[in-house]
């Protein structure tokens, strides 16, 4: 039997300490070799597109997917999790809230790995439900004691201060331009839906970190080639998908700021492989794709709650 996870029933389960530890180790798994991640890929319709991603932990034991349409009405979230030994299936989750936490875990664990430990400022560029997350990892990864928020709508980033005051016991003030949101800022996160960069390189300071959470395609920039050349140490979470999607990383490529050859995996500093920094001015960057590792890691961690708690739907598909 099967167990169907709904949206409430993730939101109950999941929390960012728990996201943050799956996303961690699946990620080490994938250093190590023990962990396979397909890229996404997208298939266009006329109104409206699917995108389908997979990925495999031998150490887990698990395999799954996570398949999701956009459209007009919005994007639908599937994750589909099997034990990988037998092949049966294990859960169906509905994975907004799952994706939302695990991106904004991967932002986490990059802030953990690759930022000062002194690092208490932060800069935030975006105010919707990417951001929140964002927000919540960097918090659990370092001692934040204030931060800036800018977006384009001011009613939208003064609500967001609002919230996120009262969520993180943190004080979030709103900011009227761009640049305010990051200069003096010790670790700035970008996510937003913006085609064209909203963070300059000129403004970040030295010893800063970057968490590049917004953008997967490579049509699509948040920050500028500056800010990819000042950075010393460059992560993603996958390189492969990275060609693919990452197009913060590719304007510098095309004008050889950068190559391939000078970008890691996350999951290789996590492993002791790569150091996430060289010295407290170095500026860092993760540049976020969000990967399959990372849902169905988290999706596992929601599976063993819900059987611990007695959460969920048992559903039967097939004979197992």
């Amino acid at each position: 039997m099967a167990l169907l996870l709904r949206e409430k029933d993730v939101t109950e389960l999941l929390d960012m300490q728990t996201a943050m530890d799956a996303v961690e180790e699946v990620l080490r798994d994938q250093a190590e070799g023990a962990a396979t991640n397909r890229p996404r890929y997208r298939v266009a319709m006329a109104s409206s597109q699917l995108h389908v991603m997979a990925a495999g932990d031998g150490r887990l034991n698990i395999c799954g997917l996570k398949a999701y349409t956009a459209s007009r009405k919005g994007a639908r979230f599937l994750v589909l999790l099997y034990d990988a030994e037998s092949g049966d299936m294990l859960a169906m989750i509905e994975a907004d809230r799952l994706g939302q936490m695990r991106t904004g875990a991967a932002s986490g664990i990059a802030t953990k790995y690759m930022a000062r430990q002194s690092a208490d400022t932060l800069g935030v560029y975006g105010s919707g439900w990417q951001a929140e997350s964002q927000m919540m990892a960097v918090c659990a990864a370092r001692q934040i004691k204030s931060a800036r928020i800018y977006s384009r709508e001011l009613s939208h980033r003064e609500a967001f201060a609002r919230k996120m005051t009262s969520l993180l016991r943190c004080e979030v003030t709103p900011v009227g331009s761009a640049e305010e949101a990051a200069r003096g800022c010790s670790i700035i996160v970008t996510a937003t839906t913006a085609r064209e960069p909203v963070l300059k390189g000129e403004w970040v300071e030295p010893g800063a970190h970057i968490n590049a959470a917004g953008s997967n395609f490579l049509s699509k920039a948040e920050i500028d080639v500056e800010a990819i050349r000042r950075a010393s140490v460059i992560a993603v979470d996958s390189i492969e998908q990275s060609r693919i999607e990452a197009g913060d990383l590719m304007h510098a490529i095309e004008r050889g700021v950068i190559n391939w050859e000078s970008v890691t995996e996350l999951g290789r500093i996590i492993a002791g492989r790569e150091r996430g920094r060289a010295s407290e001015r170095d500026v860092t960057l993760f540049k976020s794709n969000g990967i399959a590792l990372e849902d169905i890691a988290t999706g596992l961690r929601v599976y063993n709650l819900a059987r611990e708690r007695g959460i969920g739907e048992s559903i039967e598909l097939w004979a197992q």
